[in-house]
């Protein structure tokens, strides 16, 4: 583990409290993936400031806007999740490794995907405006 368990629980726990399920190792990633039927979110969590200041809360932002709602949401912590996210990311074909990220899957395939890049800089209400008509489009 990268990160004291003890200073990330906070980080964890926005998400969870969404009701965003957290999965720490790779045979929890493959439950919800594995068999490619519906919609998932997936969150790469992680300690940086664009995570803290604009992913998690734009994460937040679409689950209490959004009309439709993916049939899962999962999240691992980059960092500390280590064989989780490696899991998570085998499934984001074409995509570099990036943390924090916010991913769409429908039915096995990447729909919708913000990067770091896309991320940072920018603030949670369009990141949540962004990520809601994605869920209202592919969910």
């Amino acid at each position: 583990m990268m990160y004291d368990e003890e200073l990330i629980a906070p980080m964890r726990q926005e998400l969870t409290e969404l009701g965003i399920v957290e999965t720490r190792t790779p045979d929890a990633v493959e439950s919800y993936l594995a068999t490619g039927k519906g919609t998932t979110l997936v969150v790469v969590n992680s300690v940086c400031g664009c995570a803290a200041a604009n992913a998690r809360p734009g994460v937040a932002v679409a689950m209490a806007h959004a009309a439709k709602k993916p049939d899962n949401a999962i999240t691992v912590f980059a960092g500390n999740d280590g064989p989780a996210t490696a899991k998570a990311r085998s499934y984001f074909v074409g995509y570099p490794p990036s943390s924090p990220t916010i991913t769409l899957m429908k039915d096995g395939e990447v729909v919708f995907m913000l990067e770091r890049h896309q991320i940072s800089g920018r603030d949670a209400e369009e990141i949540g405006n962004d990520l809601a008509k994605a869920f209202n489009q592919y969910c």
